[in-house]
C-alpha cells in the first residue's frame, strides 16, 4: 500500500455511518480508564470528610500530643481537596504534548503510572500513619486526572463517526458522573466511609486503571494522529478496525481536509498569534470557565457542608448528596440522546440559564434557612449543569480545532478548567464562612455573563466538519 493517498472524490451526500462493536469497546476503555478516574476522585473525598479529619487529628495527636486546632484542620482539609486540582493543572498542561509525542493510545497507557502511584500513597496512608501521604496522593492522582480530561475527550472525538461525535463526547461526562455516584455510594458509612474501611475507598481507582491497561492492548490509536504523523497505512487499518468496513473513503477525506492546510503542529505562541485560531481558543477558554466558575465544584466538593449549613441533619445530608449523584447520572444519560438532536449551543444555554435561577434560589434558601428549598435547588443546579455545561466544554474544544492545533488547544483549555477548579475548591470555604449563602450571588453573576457570551459568540458544531466550523470564525477561508 502506498504511503501517499490518491485524491478521493466523494458524493455530495454524506454516508450514514454505524457504531461498531470495536468503536464501542475503544470508547469503553477510554471512559472507564479515564473518565471514571476523574469522576471518582472528584467525589470520593466528600462523604467521608469527617472520618478522614478524625484520622488527621489522631495522627497529629500521636505525633505532637495535642489536637489540630479547628481552623488549621479546615485549612488542611481544604488543601487535601484542592491539591487534586493543582495536580490536574500539571496533567492538563502535559496532555497536548504527550498526545503529540506519544500518540493518544500510548499516552493513555503511560498515564496509568500516575494512577498507580496515587492509589498506593492514599491507600497505605493509614497504615503508615501519615496524612501527608493522602495529600501527596491526591496531587499525583490529580496529575492522572488532568491528563485524562485532555486525552479521553480527544481520543473519543477522533475515533467517533462524525455524526455521533457529540454523543461520544458526552460519554466522557457519562463516565465522570457514573463514577462520581459510585464514590458517593461507596463513601456511605454503611459501606466504606467509616473509620475502618475508608482506605479501601482510595484503592477502587486501581480497578479502572487495570481495565484500561488491559483494554488498550486491543485498541487502535486515533486515525487523525496516525495520518498526521504520515503513518497512512496504520491510519487506514485503524479506520477499518473502528468502522468495521473497508468503505472508509469519507473518513479519509475528512481527515485530509482537516490536515490539508497544516503540516506541523501548533505550539502555544503560534496558537495565540494565529488570528483564525485565536477566536476559537477564546471560545474554548470561556466555555471551560463557564463549567468551573459556575460553582458546580462548590456543590460537588462541599454539598454535605452546604446542606448542614442550611440546617439539614448530617446523616440526611449524606443521603441527599447520593440523590444528587443519581440525578447527575439520569440527566447525563438524557443529554447523551439529546446532544445530536438539539445541539451543543442550545443545551449549553439551557444549562447555564437553569443554573442561574438555581443559584439565585440558593441565595434565598441558605440565608433564610429553608431546608427543602436548598435541597431542591442544589439537585436542580446539578441537573441543569449536566444538561450542557457538564459535558460540552470538554469535547467542543476538540471540535473547534483541526488535528494540528487540537492537542495544544486542549492543553490550554484543560489548564484553564483545572485552574478554575482549584480557585473554587480553595476559595469556597472561606467565602462561605464570611458571607454564608450570599456566596452564590457570585456564581449567579458569572453564570449570567457566560450565558450572554454563549448566546453571541459560540457557534453550533453539531454535524459539522472542522472546515465548516472554521468558516464561522473566518468566512474568508471559503475556497472556490
Amino acid at each position: 500500500m502506498n504511503s501517499e493517498l490518491e485524491p478521493i472524490i466523494l458524493d455530495s451526500k454524506p454516508r450514514s455511518q454505524k457504531i461498531t462493536g470495536n468503536v464501542i469497546f475503544a470508547a469503553s476503555v477510554a471512559v472507564i480508564g479515564s473518565s471514571f478516574q476523574f469522576g471518582y476522585n472528584t467525589g470520593v473525598i466528600n462523604a467521608p470528610e469527617l472520618i478522614i479529619e478524625q484520622f488527621y487529628n489522631q495522627t497529629y495527636l500521636i505525633r505532637y500530643h495535642k489536637y489540630i486546632s479547628a481552623t488549621n484542620l479546615k485549612v488542611l482539609w481544604a488543601l487535601t481537596v484542592s491539591i487534586f486540582a493543582v495536580g490536574g493543572m500539571f496533567g492538563s498542561f502535559l496532555a497536548g504534548y504527550m498526545a503529540n509525542y506519544f500518540g493518544r493510545r500510548k499516552s493513555l497507557l503511560i498515564n496509568n503510572l500516575f494512577a498507580i502511584v496515587g492509589v498506593l500513597l492514599m491507600t497505605t496512608s493509614k497504615l503508615a500513619g501519615s496524612y501527608e501521604m493522602i495529600i501527596l496522593g491526591r496531587f499525583v492522582i490529580g496529575i492522572n486526572c488532568g491528563l485524562n480530561t485532555g486525552l479521553a475527550p480527544l481520543y473519543l472525538t477522533e475515533i467517533a463517526p462524525i455524526e455521533y461525535r457529540g454523543m461520544f463526547g458526552t460519554l466522557n461526562q457519562m463516565g465522570v458522573v457514573t463514577a462520581l455516584l459510585l464514590s458517593q455510594i461507596l463513601g456511605l458509612p454503611q459501606v466504606l466511609g467509616n473509620s475502618v474501611l475508608w482506605p479501601i475507598l482510595f484503592a477502587v481507582p486501581a480497578l479502572f486503571g487495570f481495565y484500561q491497561v488491559f483494554g488498550l492492548k486491543f485498541c487502535v490509536d486515533s486515525p487523525s494522529y496516525l495520518f498526521g504523523k504520515g503513518m497512512h497505512e496504520n491510519g487506514i487499518e485503524a479506520l477499518v478496525w473502528l468502522r468495521g468496513t473497508g468503505d472508509i473513503e469519507e473518513d479519509i477525506q475528512n481527515i485530509r481536509s482537516e490536515q490539508s492546510n497544516n503540516s506541523e503542529t501548533f505550539g502555544f505562541v503560534q496558537l495565540i498569534k494565529n488570528r483564525c485560531l485565536f477566536q476559537p481558543l477564546i471560545v474554548a477558554i470561556v466555555m471551560q470557565c463557564s463549567q468551573q466558575l459556575s460553582g458546580i465544584n462548590a456543590v460537588f466538593y462541599y454539598s454535605t457542608s452546604i446542606f448542614v449549613a442550611a440546617g439539614v441533619p448530617v446523616v440526611m445530608s449524606t443521603y441527599i448528596t447520593v440523590g444528587m449523584g443519581v440525578a447527575n447520572v439520569v440527566m447525563t444519560t438524557i443529554s447523551v440522546s439529546l446532544i445530536e438532536k438539539v445541539g451543543r449551543r442550545t443545551l449549553h444555554l439551557i444549562g447555564l440559564g437553569g443554573m442561574f435561577f438555581c443559584a439565585v434560589g440558593l441565595v434565598f434558601s441558605l440565608t433564610l434557612g429553608i431546608q427543602w428549598v436548598s435541597a431542591v435547588a442544589v439537585i436542580l443546579f446539578v441537573i441543569f449543569f449536566q444538561t450542557g455545561p457538564g459535558s460540552i466544554p470538554w469535547f467542543i474544544t476538540a471540535e473547534l480545532f483541526d488535528e494540528a492545533a487540537r492537542p495544544t488547544a486542549i492543553s490550554i483549555a484543560g489548564l484553564v478548567n483545572w485552574t478554575g477548579n482549584f480557585i473554587v475548591g480553595i476559595a469556597y470555604p472561606p467565602l462561605a464562612l464570611a458571607i454564608h449563602g450570599y456566596t452564590f450571588i457570585i456564581f449567579a453573576i458569572l453564570l449570567f455573563i457566560f450565558f450572554v457570551f454563549t448566546y453571541f459568540k459560540v457557534p453550533e458544531t453539531k454535524g459539522k466538519t472542522i472546515h465548516e466550523i472554521s468558516l464561522y470564525f473566518d468566512p474568508s477561508a471559503v475556497k472556490s
